[in-house]
């Protein structure tokens, strides 16, 4: 009985003792923290955006879009992830990169779809950089690197050089460990709720892998995300051996129209 009332007493306890430790915490100012930087993210994203746009040309034209907005499309809409949050833009360049700016802009060079000898070596970069903007990655890294105050503060106009080194640094310059294999593993949960093969993916990054030694234009992705072996080797080791209806987004017509479009831009 005593056994019975001490269990009572201490449960008693324990829940008053959270009640009073929840009760000290400042809900409101941390909502507004949430507030203020969902708003810093939005306008960091058009600022981030109308300068990298200032010295690259994005591709329009519907042959380009078109087919990346379908692969876009079937990773989003298999995983409950809406498409208009991402905010897609194909730029002309030679470096094999993809990379996330804030607010879901997600920037994919041309050289990179060359580059990419199927659609699906496409989709698991694709959905590795869908990954970073989904779990927050970007704002994460922008806030351990430059702080949120220095943020807020380009928003209002401040911080010219900051601004820049800023877009340099995302689209230059790789995420800790820790985040680049969450946004791969990430990526091949994406792919497989898609059926788009995510093997190829590991694939693409074995090709990085050897890419260094062989051909310059590997340089930019060998930069940005290192250990890209190792990387592959733990993608193949999470794909379901068992999972085999894996189905192309495009036609392989379309899917060559798309690279020779590119190509001749």
């Amino acid at each position: 009985m005593n056994r019975i009332i001490i269990q009572a007493v201490a449960i008693i306890a324990i829940f008053f003792g959270l009640y009073w430790g929840l009760s000290q915490i400042d809900w409101m100012t941390l909502f507004e923290v949430k507030k203020m930087t969902d708003t810093t993210e939005e306008k960091l994203g058009d600022l981030f955006w109308e300068l990298y746009s200032k010295e690259n040309t994005e591709i329009n034209g519907r042959n380009a879009k078109a087919p990346l907005d379908s692969l876009l499309e079937k990773i989003c809409k298999a995983n409950y992830i809406d498409r208009k949050s991402i905010q897609l833009h194909i730029v002309k360049n030679d470096q094999i990169n993809a990379f996330a700016l804030p607010n879901g802009h997600l920037v994919v060079n041309s050289a990179l779809i060359i580059d990419s000898e199927n659609e699906s070596e496409l989709c698991g970069v694709l959905g590795h950089e869908v990954a970073h903007i989904q779990l927050s990655h970007v704002m994460k890294k922008l806030v351990k690197e430059i702080g949120l105050s220095v943020l807020i503060s380009m928003t209002a106009g401040g911080g010219g050089e900051t601004v820049k080194e800023a877009v340099k640094m995302l689209s230059s310059s790789a995420y800790d460990r820790t985040l680049e294999k969450e946004a791969d593993l990430k990526s091949v949960e994406y792919l497989t709720a898609a059926n788009i093969n995510p093997e190829p993916f590991a694939d693409f990054l074995y090709r990085m892998g050897d890419g260094e030694a062989s051909s310059i234009k590997y340089l930019s992705w060998m930069s940005t995300h290192p250990d890209s072996k190792e990387r592959a080797a733990y993608i193949v080791e999470s794909i379901d051996k068992e999972k085999k209806d894996y189905k192309p987004v495009l036609a392989k017509s379309t899917w060559e129209k798309l690279k020779k479009y590119l190509e001749e831009e």
